[in-house]
């Protein structure tokens, strides 16, 4: 299982990367939306996390783009934000607030790949 986490937070990408790794999954990271989307090109993924507010480009374009070229690739929506309200953000399988405690974030994963 591969996945792909996308923010511009170095401590976040850190986190999540070990997090996940220890959880038995390969992790890319990439720090920002134009390194996302050659990552996303060039490789298979199973899942992608994607932060929505980035400097270069948002998570919400990201999305647009990702599932454009991939329109079942379960993508999972993390912010510090609230955006529920923001309808782009419904075409993601899933909606975490960030935090550090991951639960919510490894058990939303599993419930995406087994499905």
């Amino acid at each position: 299982m591969k996945i792909l986490v996308v923010d511009d937070d170095a401590h976040i990408l850190k986190l999540y990367k070990l997090e996940l790794e220890e959880e038995g999954y390969d992790v890319t990271t990439a720090g920002s939306g134009k390194d996302a989307m050659e990552k996303f090109e060039q490789e298979e993924f199973d899942l992608v996390t994607l932060d929505i507010l980035m400097p270069d480009v948002d998570g919400i374009t990201l999305l647009r783009k990702m599932k454009e070229k991939k329109p079942r690739m379960p993508i999972i929506m993390s912010t510090a934000y609230d955006y529920r309200d923001d309808f782009a953000v419904w075409a993601s399988e899933a909606y975490l607030v960030k935090s550090a405690d991951l639960t919510e974030m490894k058990g939303t994963i599993r419930k995406l790949i087994t499905k």
